[in-house]
């Protein structure tokens, strides 16, 4: 549980939890009593995950928070998701358990820099992953997720030019499936950055029969690894629909709560990263915990809140990303 100090900067200050407080039962009780939803990431600790009325990646939660019909949306993830979640449901109150619950790859791409760097390329269409700040979606013409990414390009006429940011190897990925030359922004997630090639070649030798999932915003050298490169969903989906029976998992290890979940004859090992550590956890995902969720669905805080105007300019680029996955049938 988070310390007084935590708690008090996250907002709650002189909040006290009961220890024998059932959490899960007391948050039930506040979704049926406040009409509020909990939208998971994939990426949060295993007891958020089983509280939550909605597990998913960025583009399943995207489609939950623009058809939900609850009047609160808790959203369990981090910053620029509940913003997301709010420029699809602008009347609606949006909470995140923790304010500080950030993302290093939003962070890569400060908007005034990318504005600068946009002009450079004025006969370019912009897309940008979903895993960036509302500002920035404000500057695009279209959002994607790792799941639709590769199709959203590939739905645009060839000579199109695009940029693309902010992660520059899930661009490099999708430049190298869609056989298109994009414009990169140099940003990229401090989690996928530092899975170690050495450290998961000797953890395949210890296990030579675990295929290798990673995530594409993994670096080339460790997507090189691979025997699967997918989203969230996509490595979950792999792996349940495999007939194989160990797995070494490149992306960050809270996926490996719902596979094991969903697979409980298999077994998951977390790619180790280039640290001491033995699997590569998020610091701001993990941020979120179980009794952050309680005292924000008690309290009704941290609300999030997005500028009107930018709520206008956001909605259009992740419409057509929704659009464009609708047609395609993602």
């Amino acid at each position: 549980m988070d310390t007084f100090e935590e708690i008090k900067m996250n907002g709650f200050a002189d909040e006290y939890i009961d220890p024998s407080l059932d959490l899960f039962a007391e948050i039930e009780k506040l979704k049926k009593e406040k009409n509020a939803v909990v939208l998971a990431h994939y990426y949060q600790e295993g007891d958020i995950q089983d509280i939550a009325d909605y597990i998913g990646d960025s583009l399943g939660l995207s489609q939950q928070a623009a058809k939900t019909d609850a009047d609160i949306i808790v959203f369990a993830g981090v910053h620029f998701m509940a913003e997301t979640a709010k420029i699809l449901s602008p009347n609606k109150k949006v909470l995140l358990p923790d304010l500080k619950a950030g993302c290093s790859l939003a962070d890569s791409c400060p908007p005034h820099l990318f504005k600068k760097f946009k002009e450079n390329y004025p006969d370019h269409l912009v897309i940008t992953y979903v895993n960036c700040t509302a500002e920035l979606k404000a500057m695009s013409d279209i959002v994607c997720t790792s799941s639709n990414a590769v199709q959203i390009v590939e739905s645009l006429p060839k000579d199109q030019k695009i940029i693309f940011g902010p992660d520059k190897n899930l661009g490099a990925w999708v430049a190298k499936k869609t056989g298109r030359d994009l414009v990169l922004w140099n940003g990229a997630c401090m989690v996928h950055e530092i899975f170690s090639r050495e450290k998961i070649t000797k953890l395949k030798e210890r296990h030579p029969n675990a295929k290798i999932l990673a995530h594409p915003e993994c670096e080339e050298v460790i997507l090189q690894l691979a025997d699967y490169i997918g989203s969230t969903t996509g490595i979950l989906k792999y792996a349940t629909n495999s007939p194989e029976t160990e797995f070494i998992v490149a992306t960050e290890a809270g996926i490996i709560h719902q596979m094991e979940k969903e697979n409980p004859s298999k077994k998951f090992f977390p790619a180790p990263p280039n640290n001491t550590c033995a699997c590569n956890d998020c610091p701001h995902m993990k941020r979120n915990t179980l009794e952050k969720l309680y005292l924000c669905m008690k309290n009704g805080t941290p609300e999030i809140d997005v500028p009107q105007h930018i709520i206008e300019k956001a909605v259009v680029p992740i419409e057509r990303m929704l659009q464009i996955s609708a047609r395609l049938g993602l």
